[in-house]
């Protein structure tokens, strides 16, 4: 492993059915690599003692509300900061309920890694296929199966080998490229931080050491093709203070892919006009090279009309204009469902246009895998719609640049986020039923 990637930081986060263990296990992580304070150990130690327990219960240490501590369930995502001397680690704690999977979409769309957890006595469950799925279709770079409880089964190595089969089989049907299984038992540690020598018939690493060694998104996300939504334009007001900002016009905004340097050509969307960077400012300073993620201010060398919404991206395969959407949904809204010709308000990027959907294409049937005709989505559905827009927006494909293709569905009455959205391109090649989601007599269009 490389000194870089020792110094990276990981964004992880965790998933699966109801009791399968996830704040446990996040708990288990932060204990063994001796991450909690004595005094936060001191109040969990009094707290199960309260309730019985011979031992602390390291769930309460990610279960922060009043309500997910005296209902013994995770409600709201939970985040947490942790590190070891390999690297650090910034961990999202999703919920397990069904009602809460919108708040699991929130949690794993900025994660570098997910892990599912499958309690091995119950196997795989409709929000193990729903985790999977939300996986795959925020596009998380690898994916990982905790098999816990493994302690509970006296035969723990044959029901493993046949879950991780069971396990593989959906993932190569959902397309998920990089997955990983690990038995585990969260709440004796076997195989988190540690190996557990009570598993011979595992010769893998522990999760933890997986994690140490995985490759966070940042180096894909800079090797990706220059993009930068425009979030402002400064005009400086002191403009006297200073003879160099005289005529100074800079274009604001966090830059979601690629790089870009002093000189380079840029193209301008929707001017459709290539001009050269002449100036990049960082934190108030000048730079000759800037990075995805980095906030930054670029001068141009033609003065072009841009506004808020506008693109400055690399000229080669700069997306073209479209009024036509296609993308795959998570619906989030518990109170309104989705419809044919609902009127919406459309964020990409940094632009927020109205739109209507002109159909749904298709829902995924968890349980079947086989695309549905459906009237309506509910809470929590996934599937593929067509949104029709006001003003052209400058997408690409999911697969092909998150930043790009993906979007928020907003209530235009109360301003409430009603879904998240990935652009599907049918001319890109994306493994998985969730490629090209279709309804077509029950059966997936590939």
């Amino acid at each position: 492993m490389s000194t870089e990637n020792r110094a990276s930081l990981l964004r992880i986060a965790t998933a699966g059915s109801v009791d399968d263990g996830k704040s446990t296990l996040v708990g288990r992580l932060l204990h063994d690599t001796k991450n909690i304070l004595v005094d936060q150990l001191d109040a969990i130690e009094r707290v199960s003692q309260s309730r019985g327990l011979d031992a602390a219960d390291l769930a309460l240490l990610t279960d922060g509300l009043r309500a997910e501590r005296e209902q013994g369930i995770t409600i709201d995502v939970a985040y947490r900061y942790f590190a070891t001397p390999a690297r650090s680690f910034i961990l999202a704690d999703c919920p397990g309920h069904v009602q809460y999977t919108r708040n699991t979409v929130t949690g794993a769309s900025t994660a570098d890694a997910l892990i599912v957890l499958v309690d091995i006595t119950h196997g795989i469950m409709e929000q193990t296929r729903r985790h999977l799925a939300v996986g795959a279709l925020l596009g998380v770079p690898h994916l990982i199966v905790a098999v816990n409880k493994i302690d509970l089964l006296p035969d723990a190595e044959e029901a493993f080998r046949e879950l991780s089969g069971q396990l593989h089989e959906l993932a190569d049907d959902l397309g998920v490229l990089d997955l990983r299984i690990i038995p585990v038992s969260a709440l004796r540690g076997d195989n988190v931080v540690e190996a557990s020598q009570d598993t011979p018939w595992y010769d893998g690493p522990s999760l933890l050491s997986w994690l140490e060694n995985l490759p966070d998104s940042s180096e894909l996300t800079q090797a990706e093709r220059f993009a930068l939504p425009v979030q402002c334009v400064i005009r400086p007001q002191a403009a006297a203070l200073s003879p160099e900002f005289v005529d100074y016009r800079g274009y604001a905004g966090q830059i979601a892919s690629g790089s870009v340097a002093v000189g380079d050509k840029v193209a301008v969307q929707p001017a459709g006009r290539t001009t050269t960077v002449e100036r990049i400012d960082v934190a108030g300073a000048p730079a000759e090279y800037a990075v995805a993620g980095q906030s930054v201010t670029l001068t141009l060398a033609d003065q072009i009309d841009i506004t808020r919404g506008d693109l400055i991206a690399e000229p080669a395969g700069a997306p073209s204009g479209t009024k036509s959407v296609e993308a795959v949904v998570c619906w989030l809204d518990d109170e309104k469902p989705l419809r044919e010709g609902q009127r919406v308000l459309l964020k990409h990027t940094t632009r927020v246009v109205r739109g209507i959907v002109g159909s749904l294409d298709g829902r995924l049937n968890l349980e079947s895998l086989a695309a549905e005709s459906v009237e309506s989505f509910e809470l929590n559905d996934i599937g593929r719609v067509t949104v029709r827009v006001a003003e052209p927006l400058f997408t690409t494909a999911y697969t092909q640049s998150h930043a790009l293709g993906s979007f928020l569905l907003i209530d235009p009455q109360s301003g409430r986020t009603q879904a998240a959205g990935m652009v599907q391109d049918d001319s890109v090649n994306t493994p998985g039923v969730l490629g090209n989601l279709r309804a077509d007599a029950g059966e997936w269009a590939i």
